[in-house]
Parts: C-alpha cells; sequence; structure tokens
C-alpha cells in the first residue's frame, strides 16, 4: 500500500508540546506501536509516515487531544491513556471521560476513571454495598475509592468517610516509636492522608479532620463499632489478617459503603498468617451486594516503567512457580 506523510505543527515548545511528545519521546513511540505509524519530531512539528488509513488516523487523535488543551491541562499518561482508549473504540472515545467526571479537585482538575478496569471499579462501588479492589500498584484503587468517597460526601449520600489500613511494617523493622497513638500510627496511614490532599485544599480537609466528618485510623481500632451511614476505605488489605477482615466486614452498618483494596503479591504479614484479603476472595466470591474488580499493569496510571516492572516481576514469578513444580514433580519420580 503507498506511503503517505502528514506533518502537524504543535505551535510551540509549551506544556502541550510536552505532554503530547512525552519525556524522552516516549509518548511518539507509543503512539508508532499503537497506530502502526512512523513518528518523528523535528521542532515543534511532528511527522506522520505510513499507510494512508493510519496516517489519518493518527493524524485525526493528535488534532483531537490538541482541542481538549483548550478544555484544561492533560498530562502526558492522561495523553497515553487516551490515545490506548482512541485506538480500541471510535474517535469520540478520548472524549467519553468528560462524561464521568467523579470529582473536581481544588486544583480545578478533574478525576475520572482511565481504563476499562478503573471503569468497572467505579461502576461497581456505585452498584453495591461492598467492592474489593484487587491489583498492582498504581492501578487507581485507592485514590478512585477516595474521590468516590468525597463525590459521595459532597452529594450529602453518607455523613462521613472513614479511611483505614493495617498498620504493618513492609518488611522494615521500625521498632520503638515515640510520641502519643496518633504519632505512633501516622506514617502507616500517612499514603491515605496524601490521596485526601490531592483532592481537597489542606484547610478544608484540616477542618473536616477536625471534625472527625473525615475520619483516618488503623485497621485495630475499628473493633467494636457499627458504622452508619459512612464511606469506609480499607486500604492494604492484603495486610489484614483473616480475624481483622471479618471483624472489619461485621463493622458495616446501615446506609454505609464500603471499599475493600489490596495488592495480594505484596502482603507483610509473617508467613505463616493467612491474609484476610485472600480468604475474604475465596469466601465472599458468590454473596449478592459484593463486587470484585481486579486490576492488571495495563492499568497501571503512573511512569510507564512501573507497568514494565510489574510485568517483569510477574514473568519472573511465574518462571519460579514452575521451576518449583518441575523440581517438586523430579524429587516425586525419584523417591518412587
Amino acid at each position: 500500500m503507498e506511503k503517505v506523510e502528514e506533518i502537524i505543527d504543535l505551535g510551540s515548545f509549551d506544556e502541550r508540546f510536552y505532554a503530547i511528545v512525552g519525556r524522552g519521546d516516549e509518548n511518539l513511540k507509543l503512539f508508532s506501536q499503537l497506530f502502526g505509524v512512523k513518528v518523528l519530531a523535528r521542532g515543534t512539528e511532528i511527522l506522520l509516515r505510513g499507510e494512508e488509513e493510519k496516517v489519518r488516523k493518527l493524524g485525526n487523535f493528535i488534532r483531537e487531544i490538541m482541542k481538549e488543551f483548550a478544555k484544561g491541562p492533560l498530562s502526558s499518561a492522561e495523553v497515553r491513556d487516551r490515545a490506548k482508549a482512541f485506538v480500541k473504540g471510535s474517535p469520540e472515545s478520548i472524549m467519553q471521560d468528560s462524561e464521568e467526571v467523579i470529582l473536581i479537585t481544588h486544583r480545578r482538575k478533574a478525576i475520572v476513571p482511565k481504563t476499562e478496569n478503573q471503569k468497572k471499579y467505579v461502576k461497581a462501588i456505585r452498584e453495591n454495598d461492598v467492592v474489593f479492589g484487587i491489583g498492582p500498584a498504581g492501578t487507581g484503587k485507592t485514590y478512585l475509592a477516595m474521590a468516590m468517597a468525597l463525590a459521595y460526601l459532597k452529594e450529602n449520600k453518607v455523613n462521613k468517610i472513614i479511611l483505614t489500613r493495617p498498620a504493618v511494617e513492609a518488611g522494615e523493622k521500625l521498632g520503638y516509636l515515640p510520641g502519643t497513638i496518633a504519632e505512633k500510627v501516622d506514617p502507616y496511614l500517612r499514603p491515605l492522608y496524601d490521596a485526601l490532599y490531592d483532592m481537597v485544599d489542606y484547610d478544608k480537609a484540616s477542618y473536616m479532620l477536625g471534625r472527625n466528618i473525615i475520619e483516618i485510623a488503623p485497621l485495630a481500632f475499628m473493633r467494636g463499632r457499627t458504622l452508619n451511614d459512612a464511606f469506609i476505605i480499607l486500604d492494604e488489605a492484603q495486610n489484614s489478617t483473616r480475624e481483622q477482615m471479618k471483624m472489619f466486614l461485621t463493622r458495616i452498618g446501615f446506609g454505609s459503603k464500603v471499599v475493600i483494596t489490596g495488592d495480594i503479591t505484596q502482603i507483610d504479614l509473617p508467613k505463616k498468617e493467612e491474609s484476610g484479603l485472600i480468604e475474604a476472595m475465596k469466601v465472599l466470591d458468590k454473596i449478592e451486594g459484593i463486587g470484585f474488580v481486579k486490576f492488571g499493569q495495563e492499568d497501571v496510571v503512573r511512569h510507564p516503567i512501573v507497568a514494565r516492572i510489574i510485568r517483569a516481576y510477574e514473568d519472573y514469578e511465574k518462571k519460579q512457580s514452575v521451576g518449583k513444580e518441575k523440581s517438586k514433580r523430579s524429587k516425586s519420580q525419584v523417591s518412587k
């Protein structure tokens, strides 16, 4: 088929240019793979070369993205996500996110689900009383749950937000920590504070924390409570014990929504202790009103290298598992 060329001028070396091109031209490399077109940057211009239909499709995508910048800035990662959606769906697919805005942050940033699994996750939260979000780091499990919690609070669907996670050390031995109970557990809960302050300005967040409209506490502090009219997020649930998970799930009161997030490949419990998250996945799989959404490396919305790291570990663990299985079989045959 005849090759054609198209040149698109991005205008200047501004925020839009760097978001579309990406660091080290990483977005252009992705465009080349997704659309099957050779893509080169020449100054502020982008040269597209390939089959006419494919060049036209990529050109349409870049022009649509340029129009999007008139509504507000996009990050380099968001441009990559839009490119993937554009290839999978119709040309209108990159505009669909505007219809799925969960929350507008204090910095005027729209929080939207960006991948198919993220959209399933948000839908599951809306339709179920309890939702499990399971998958690797960087897939937006906690961040989207926080956005949904704040949206529910804003719409008066709940009276308060409760954020909790097990106080388990990630491999390190921190030893004795001085200070009050709040000061001792604060390092374990810091990721929840980070997500909160990214969506709500500091003064408003401090006010809601001070008035207990938003409560952040270790999982152990949930014992004996009944949580009514609340949006409750249990983060890092893979580090909850079987007893803790059962205790937590039986705290749910009327009018409450619960989201439980975790990564079963990063369990920091003692080796003999079974994860409460893994057991809950087996026990509650068929219960009505409980939804499960599993994320993969394709849902990672952090730096692109994070997805590659996750994939490398998954491949390594599969090889290790196969090697152990072969070793077991060999030993079994020898013993016979």
